[in-house]
């Protein structure tokens, strides 16, 4: 399957999580139209989660946001899958160089690669940083986003990396809005 063009993949992705609660509905309003949502939200009971994910659909597509989701449980309306086998838009994780190769051979369309900076979502966790990212990203042969303790200013820091976008976990308040 020939991986999409980078010019159409958002440059902007929020990642959503159990501990938002009510507080991604204003991150998902706080998203330029274009950007990408990856509906994670593992720990919810199925029943549950698929209201959720229902609402996060009709969000994103009043908003105009790319919608995929994670997981094995296929959602109706995803507009393609992440970790996962799907149709659509295919995008994967990666904390180091091999899972890169890993994406790119498994026909990931975008990699996610973190944790860039310290994050809440994984206290102590040892962080990439620049030079290490910088580094797994050479020769990726795909487009990177960053991923971990990310706001529009740290986006701006790694601007010579030549990165195309990069993911909130927590949302995006004033700080982190691009």
């Amino acid at each position: 399957m020939p991986r999409r063009h980078p010019s159409t993949l958002p440059r902007l992705w929020l990642m959503t999580d159990e501990r938002l609660g009510e507080r991604l509905w204003p991150a998902l309003a706080a998203l330029p139209r274009g950007s990408g949502v990856v509906f994670r939200d593992y720990a919810t009971p199925p029943t549950e989660r698929r209201a959720r994910f229902a609402r996060v659909l009709a969000t994103a597509r009043r908003r105009r946001l790319v919608l995929v989701r994670a997981g094995d449980t296929p959602m109706r309306g995803e507009m393609g899958v992440h970790n996962a086998r799907g149709r659509g838009l295919r995008t994967a994780s990666a904390h180091d160089r091999a899972e890169i190769v890993a994406a790119r051979r498994g026909g990931a369309d975008l990699v996610f690669v973190s944790p860039v900076f310290p994050t809440r979502s994984h206290p102590g966790a040892r962080t990439l940083g620049p030079v290490r990212l910088g580094s797994m990203m050479r020769g990726a042969g795909m487009p990177v986003v960053a991923l971990g303790g990310m706001t529009a200013a740290r986006m701006r820091r790694l601007g010579g990396l030549s990165l195309h976008g990069w993911a909130a976990i927590d949302g995006l308040d004033s700080e982190s809005r691009p």
